[in-house]
């Protein structure tokens, strides 16, 4: 058999991994009873209380899970696995904290929204949205408008080109009559 003491110990480096933080346990702790000195050695204890029954809920929840064929354990497996090992005082309890949790988590999923996280009012942002939508189509229209600009000065060359080279193609009298003399 094993020295009471020895239990009590750290646990080694390979089952390290297998405990809380004692941060975590301390702060619990702290929280439970502000006023209260609680020795290295009752800490350790407690620490190893809590490791061993979250061991024990899990491998419960686990064979539950394992017993209606699913992969992932789910609330309602660790919710039988408190009933199954006799916690039925603790069962009510865990539903009331798996209802809080799943109201936190709809409540952050309702404000993961970027324009909730805005903190600006709808009113705010729709106003802000309508001014965009005019300076862009004021945009669009000062475009429009240079653009029909530049076809018209466009066209105002060119026909005043055909103007001019219909001018310089056509013969004047003069030189009608110049060529007629000279046969």
């Amino acid at each position: 058999m094993s020295n009471p003491q020895e239990e009590l110990l750290p646990p080694n480096a390979e089952d390290d991994e297998l405990t809380l933080p004692r941060a975590s346990i301390n702060k619990i702790i702290k929280e439970l009873v502000p006023t209260v000195r609680v020795a290295n050695e009752s800490r350790e204890l407690i620490l190893n209380c809590c490791s061993e029954f979250i061991h024990l809920i899990s491998s419960e929840a686990n064979e539950v899970c394992n017993l209606r064929n699913k992969k992932t354990i789910n609330a309602e497996h660790v919710l039988e696995a408190l009933e199954r090992l006799g916690f039925h005082d603790y069962k009510q309890e865990a539903e009331a904290v798996l209802h809080d949790c799943k109201e936190v988590a709809a409540k952050r999923r309702r404000q993961s929204t970027r324009l909730e996280n805005l903190g600006i009012p709808e009113e705010e942002l729709l106003r802000q949205q309508q001014e965009l939508f005019a300076k862009a189509r004021e945009e669009q229209a000062r475009e429009e408008q240079q653009q029909w600009m530049s076809m018209q000065a466009a066209a105002m060359v060119q026909s005043q080109a055909q103007a001019d080279g219909s001018v310089a193609s056509k013969p004047s009298e003069d030189d009608e009559d110049d060529d007629d003399d000279d046969y």
